[in-house]
């Protein structure tokens, strides 16, 4: 499976891990990551360290789990991302949406 989760000691932070392609194919286990957590947790961390590829559907994706984050208010970083998946986070405006490490 592309996607893994990894819950802080505390239980207040879910790292969610994609590995390969983070398109349509990856929907369904993405959102599954986080939809069927515990309430405790209030901070998400998207780690793209071994993904290759991002398309729309991800983006899409990652606006879904802020909305359910909360939107605005919403704790989620998106980390080591390669440096083509950070050109289309920017060329999206991401960095605005999110804090992108």
């Amino acid at each position: 499976m592309p996607i893994h989760t990894h819950r802080s000691d505390d239980g207040q932070t879910l790292t969610i891990k994609i590995e390969g392609r983070f398109d349509f194919s990856t929907h369904q286990a993405f959102r599954d990551a986080y939809e069927h957590g515990d309430e405790k947790v209030s901070c998400f961390v998207v780690d793209l360290s071994d993904t290759t590829y991002l398309d729309s559907s991800a983006l899409g994706m990652l606006l879904l789990l802020r909305d359910y984050a909360g939107g605005d208010r919403a704790r989620i970083r998106i980390e080591n991302c390669n440096s083509d998946v950070r050109r289309i986070l920017s060329i999206s405006n991401f960095e605005q949406l999110f804090a992108i490490r």
